[in-house]
């Protein structure tokens, strides 16, 4: 009879019938394997039961019905994973059709465990936590703390997490003040305003062959209260590196950050710098040294700590360097098509005042083109060459705009999901793991009646197993 053929399935209070043969289809899985020992089988209503997802069920079976699995978008991407392995079937089976809907979910998990490696949640960690981290889970489980391996991870918390308390957020704006005065300091003493001029005596020949001596401004410095600024920040850079340098979980890790190395050699150029001004100075061309201290500038990148902005922005750039990379190779492709074309477009028709003198030159031309800045000092004066600028400009444009989009994109994912995750409950509901039930010996049904017509059920059944 067909009645036989068939095998009822209840998913989650949801029934569903097919043929066993449909489900024999695709061999090696859950359902088809399915026999009437199984501790899911209800001899009464003559079905299987299985406490899963009934509305991801719907498309597995399809999928023995069909050979097509699809997506439901309805479910989560990691609910639709967990679910087909339970089944015994292969995620990679995904149709093309759904195949960029279920895998957004990779993304989304990529995404977080960037911002997990960021270190932009707040949350403030268990002490245990803290014991693991630097080193000393041992000594937390005994209680045998020291009084440095209690000190150590408040010391760390201070100074290098800016939200951890308080007292943290206070030096966290001590230190932003002192890199703002900083900057400041190494900009505005390179005013003119801000000199003081070098004067020395020289002595000159007069006309009537007599000697005299004059004033001459030999050099400028920087006044001196831009001396006594820069020691007093780069005393409270030296004492901020060192405190962290020694709280550190991890003092190999800490040095190769790139804004530890950053802050150290920024922190380093001043100490060199003070020792060639007083050994050095009268070293011709000693004005080149101080080229180095730019590096302090670099400070600004600091601020990372204090800002997850600046944390995503750095991050948008990482995850578009494919794009960049493809955005630079694009433009120095244009650039020395165009500056090549304009060369030879300037000596077609006579040009007495041809800018355009070597294809070298041209490239000057082709980048600040492309790049829509156009200062004005190179300009094609024929033309064809102006026929080749108008084409360099649009060329240009639409280079640059093509990569804008994905970059954009990157930004405002990783923003989302951060204030996504601001936005999460500190604490959640804890769900109990379930536990199954071990399957014993089915009792028959009562009898209705005595007799020969009295209902009947099937004998005991033991040992079944569970699937």
């Amino acid at each position: 009879m067909d009645a036989e053929n068939r095998v009822v399935l209840n998913v989650g209070g949801i029934r569903h019938e097919t043929y066993k043969a449909t489900l024999k289809k695709i061999p090696a899985t859950r359902l088809s394997r399915l026999t009437e020992n199984l501790a899911n089988y209800d001899p009464i209503l003559n079905e299987y039961f299985f406490d899963r997802h009934p509305g991801v069920f719907a498309q597995v079976l399809n999928y023995y019905r069909t050979g097509k699995l699809h997506y439901p978008t309805d479910v989560c991407g990691p609910l639709f994973e967990e679910e087909l392995e339970y089944w015994g079937l292969d995620s990679n089976q995904v149709e093309p059709c759904c195949w960029m809907t279920y895998t957004a979910h990779r993304d989304t998990q990529e995404t977080l465990a960037v911002l997990d490696r960021l270190d932009l949640d707040t949350d403030k960690p268990s002490e245990e936590e803290v014991a693991r981290k630097f080193g000393f889970e041992d000594d937390y489980l005994s209680g045998n703390l020291s009084w440095w391996q209690k000190t150590k991870p408040k010391l760390w918390s201070l100074f290098d997490e800016p939200y951890s308390s308080q007292a943290a957020k206070v030096i966290g704006v001590i230190s932003v003040f002192f890199i703002c005065v900083s900057i400041l300091s190494f900009c505005l003493k390179t005013h003119p305003d801000m000199r003081v001029p070098v004067i020395e005596n020289v002595t000159v020949n007069t006309p009537e062959n007599t000697t005299a001596w004059t004033l001459d401004k030999k050099a400028t410095n920087a006044h001196e209260a831009f001396f006594y600024i820069e020691c007093v920040c780069n005393t409270w850079f030296t004492f901020e590196i060192l405190i962290r340098l020694i709280a550190s979980p991890n003092k190999f890790v800490f040095l190769k950050a790139s804004v530890n190395m950053i802050d150290f050699i920024a922190t380093l150029s001043f100490y060199v710098d003070i020792i060639l001004q007083k050994f050095a100075s009268h070293v011709e061309n000693a004005d080149i040294l101080e080229f180095f201290s730019i590096i302090r500038i670099m400070r600004l990148f600091k601020l990372t700590r204090h800002s997850s902005g600046l944390k995503i922005l750095i991050q948008t750039f990482r995850a578009s360097a494919k794009e960049l990379t493809l955005l630079v190779f694009f433009l120095v492709l244009g650039i020395v098509i165009f500056a090549s074309l304009v060369y030879y477009a300037e000596r077609i028709q006579a040009n007495p005042h041809n800018d355009f003198n070597s294809i070298p030159l041209g490239l000057w031309w082709a980048l600040v083109t492309m790049t829509t800045v156009g200062y004005g000092d190179m300009a094609p004066k024929t033309y064809v060459g102006m026929f080749v600028g108008a084409l360099c400009a649009l060329a240009g444009v639409l280079t640059i705009a093509l990569p804008v989009p994905v970059i954009v994109s990157n930004f405002a994912m990783y923003y989302s999901h951060t204030q996504a995750r601001a936005k999460l409950p500190k604490k959640r509901r804890r769900v109990l793991p379930v536990e199954h039930v071990r399957a014993g010996p089915v009792m028959p049904p009562p009898k209705r009646g005595g007799g020969p017509n009295a209902v009947r059920g099937p004998g005991p059944k033991m040992g079944k197993l569970v699937q």
